[in-house]
């Protein structure tokens, strides 16, 4: 009995700490300035940590590894040297294996592939000791690295679960709610609020700093709001600066109860498989979106994919067929405190929340840009392309073809 009354006790003092510390000043969008603290400590660490790394590793091996950014492991030396281990005489047939090495290797390791794995930072982040790049080093460093692992884990990860399933809750419910009103102003506010509320609520499950730059050419009712994608959690980043009209495929399961729910209060534009192969049945419910004036700017990701921070990929012209106004927006992620790409293909959603929720922080920057719109002579691609290269300027990114 003393136990359960304990553990009561520890369960209502957490909630009261986090409600009052986290929850209200999410609900009002203030900060208290405790997050500002923990970055600017988690700056200093990582800072001192690159200064023992710098120290300690052997000038050599810095220098190798710098220089290896990509998936493999390949040896740069001229074609003579690599040849030269190998041949008795002018040619030998095991000459062949040297050839088809480097062929699959610049197969392997092309432009496009290296953008669906994650970017290489240029120091270690004390996120994880599996980096080829960063072996033992001092013993100092190894037990920040430990105090860290238990921070993140013991302390964070709690705390991030527990904001994570209030904000999740609070918003199927808000939503199913406030979906309840007949249609009028009143309810597109309580939407817009029970979605600000939420989103921002999920950021800070994740320790999320957003610096937002250009704020007077935010997305504006009856546009279309296009952006690169780096993560999922790119919809709550910008919904936490603004509420959008979401596009997606139809889900099952978490995604779908939410999904139901959101779709109550605010117009999204949710597709079944079948409807999202035809192109032209998606262009006219978008088409029939942008046109009432009062309704949310639509957010798409004209990518299709989430690509690693480091670029920007082709644009599919579906988006920038509808007409209307776009406005461009573009999000950079700080690979410092966390890496934010989702490789689909290495982790499913479950492992990649985990990674996030148990990564330092995610720090980004977003920029609005000025809305553009379609010229005279101009066809959809080549819009889709210009608006495709504001962004990867504007974000710092690589613009790939």
């Amino acid at each position: 009995m003393e136990g359960a009354e304990l553990a009561g006790k520890i369960l209502s003092t957490w909630l009261t700490l986090v409600l009052g510390f986290i929850l209200l000043p999410s609900v009002f969008g203030v900060s208290l300035g405790i997050s500002e603290i923990y970055m600017k400590i988690l700056v200093k660490t990582l800072e001192w940590a690159t200064i023992r790394i710098e120290k300690g590793a052997p000038k050599e091996l810095t220098l190798k590894n710098s220089a290896s950014v990509g998936i493999i492991q390949r040896d740069e030396s001229p074609m003579e040297k690599g040849l030269s281990g190998l041949r008795g005489r002018d040619f030998e047939l095991s000459d062949v294996f040297y050839f088809s090495k480097k062929g699959l290797e610049a197969i392997v390791e092309d432009e496009v592939t290296q953008r669906f794995s994650s970017e290489e930072l240029v120091s270690w982040n004390l996120l994880t000791r599996t980096n080829v790049n960063f072996h033992y080093i001092s013993l100092r460093l190894t037990m920040v690295w430990v105090l860290g692992v238990i921070v993140r884990y013991c302390v964070l990860l709690p705390l991030r679960v527990t904001l994570a399933f209030i904000g999740i809750s609070l918003l199927v419910i808000g939503t199913t709610l406030v979906g309840q009103l007949p249609d009028s102003s009143l309810k597109n506010w309580l939407s817009e609020l029970v979605h600000l509320t939420c989103c921002r609520i999920c950021v800070r499950a994740l320790s999320g700093t957003i610096h937002y730059h250009n704020k007077q050419y935010r997305p504006q009712k009856g546009g279309i709001c296009v952006a690169n994608h780096t993560s999922p959690i790119d919809v709550l980043i910008l919904t936490t600066d603004g509420c959008y009209a979401m596009v997606g495929q139809v889900h099952g399961g978490l995604m779908g109860i939410i999904q139901r729910a959101m779709v109550k209060a605010c117009p999204h534009v949710w597709f079944e498989r079948s409807e999202m192969k035809d192109r032209h049945l998606v262009t006219k419910r978008l088409k029939e979106h942008i046109a009432d004036k009062k309704k949310l700017p639509i957010l798409i990701f004209p990518e299709g994919t989430c690509i690693n921070n480091t670029s920007v990929m082709m644009f599919k012209k579906g988006s920038f067929e509808i007409g209307g106004t776009i406005h461009p927006v573009a999000i950079k992620y700080n690979p410092q405190f966390g890496d934010a790409f989702w490789n689909s293909s290495k982790y499913n959603m479950v492992s990649y929340l985990l990674r996030m929720m148990t990564s330092w922080a995610i720090v980004c920057d977003v920029w609005y840009m000025p809305p553009m719109t379609r010229e005279v002579g101009e066809d959809a691609v080549q819009f889709a392309n210009r608006v495709k290269s504001a962004i990867a300027r504007q974000g710092g990114l690589t613009e790939l073809p």
